[in-house]
């Protein structure tokens, strides 16, 4: 018997072969490696991480620090994290409150793991990053999505969260809510209200929330950060924050990030850490640090240029008559959609074919984001003049 005549799939464990395959993996393997193509599929920008937080990575490693390391996170870095945080969100946050973790996908799963298991339910509005839904089936648990609704007309569009639509969807077997605002993909950004409105529900029926608010400091009409639930929670509601280095700070390849909750729930957290990764590698710690503490002008700038990348996607498809969309508030992404065309993976593909630009089918995003395409204006603006001129010439 050969190899290749083997199939071993039918003995693993079932939520393990029910992990979603990635949409945006399809249309980016489709067009990877085409000359000249410009890619805006992915969440990501096209600048490098800034000297100041690599050399502090390179000055760790000439030191040696190369060993085993704390496996909630040295220190030092959870000490400065606990800085910024109380700086943005102006509240005193122990150090106690913070866990240093592979990214913000090892955050995620980790609040995932502690809010939900097999046969519990966590709603997920959608249009969503598909790693939620990724992540609560890995963990056996069952996503339920609950659609937003995007209204009004023209310029006045938006992305529409309704709590009551959401309420109707808990049942006796529902444990947590996603929250993700600002929102990968669809830039919707949750007011002060909302977030109440969120947080009364959850706590009516004991429900977790698992907030990710990673692109809060992406605000793109000129204020400093996002609502969020640090300025509305108690000490003692179900929340657990997720968040990562990748965006603010242009560190996606690096893998760190962290996660937030009441410190009781410390010890467990460290566990979850220790039986899944040990712990991140000193010297990337170290990188983060510099982040945090050095890194200000520079996630300004990021967000700076966001705007203008917003601002160039927004007017130039709009200018093709056949795009609709609402005028993203936060976040790096633009979710359109184009008159006539349905299947988002298809229109994907012939536009890497036809224009040699890059986007994520809003398939990708789960069954109410069909329809759409994400576009990532987090590049330099001669980029996306130019895909947006390409795209233009493709959908007109």
């Amino acid at each position: 018997m050969t190899a290749s005549s083997i199939d071993l799939r039918p003995l693993i464990r079932q939520e393990a072969a029910d992990a979603p395959p990635s949409g945006i993996v399809e249309v980016s393997n489709y067009g990877r490696g085409r000359p000249g193509l410009i890619p805006l599929w992915v969440g990501e920008g096209d600048m490098p991480t800034p000297a100041f937080i690599t050399d502090a990575a390179t000055r760790s490693l000439a030191a040696g620090e190369t060993f085993y390391t704390w496996q909630k996170g040295i220190p030092e870095l959870r000490e400065a994290i606990a800085r910024y945080m109380s700086r943005i969100y102006g509240q005193n946050l122990g150090a106690d409150r913070f866990h240093v973790t592979i990214g913000g996908m090892q955050a995620l799963q980790i609040a995932t793991r502690l809010a939900a298991g097999e046969g519990d339910e966590v709603l997920v509005p959608s249009p969503a990053w598909p790693n939620f839904t990724g992540a609560i089936m890995v963990a056996g648990g069952t996503p339920v999505d609950v659609p937003m609704t995007l209204a009004g007309n023209g310029a006045d569009e938006q992305w529409i969260l309704d709590i009551e639509r959401l309420e109707k969807a808990v049942t006796s077997r529902t444990k947590a809510i996603v929250i993700n605002s600002p929102s990968n993909p669809t830039g919707w950004t949750a007011s002060r209200a909302e977030l109440e409105g969120v947080l009364a529900l959850s706590r009516r029926h004991g429900l977790w929330i698992i907030a990710d608010e990673i692109y809060g400091r992406f605000m793109l009409d000129g204020t400093e950060r996002a609502p969020s639930f640090h300025d509305i929670m108690a000490d003692d509601d179900k929340i657990l924050f997720v968040q990562t280095f990748s965006k603010n700070w242009a560190m996606t390849g690096w893998r760190l990030g962290w996660i937030e909750c009441h410190p009781s729930l410390g010890d467990t957290v460290e566990n979850l850490i220790q039986y899944s990764s040990s712990g991140v590698a000193t010297f990337v710690q170290r990188a983060g640090i510099a982040a945090l503490d050095h890194g200000e002008s520079f996630v300004q700038h990021q967000i700076a240029r966001a705007r203008a990348g917003r601002d160039i996607v927004c007017k130039g498809l709009a200018a093709t008559g056949r795009v609709l969309f609402a005028r993203p508030k936060g976040a790096f992404y633009l979710y359109f959609g184009v008159e006539g065309e349905m299947d988002s993976t298809a229109l994907a593909k012939r536009l890497v074919d036809e224009a040699n630009v890059g986007l994520a089918p809003g398939r990708a995003f789960g069954p109410h984001g069909e329809g759409f395409l994400r576009l990532c204006f987090a590049r330099k603006a001669e980029d996306l003049e130019e895909a947006t001129a390409r795209l233009a010439r493709a959908i007109a």
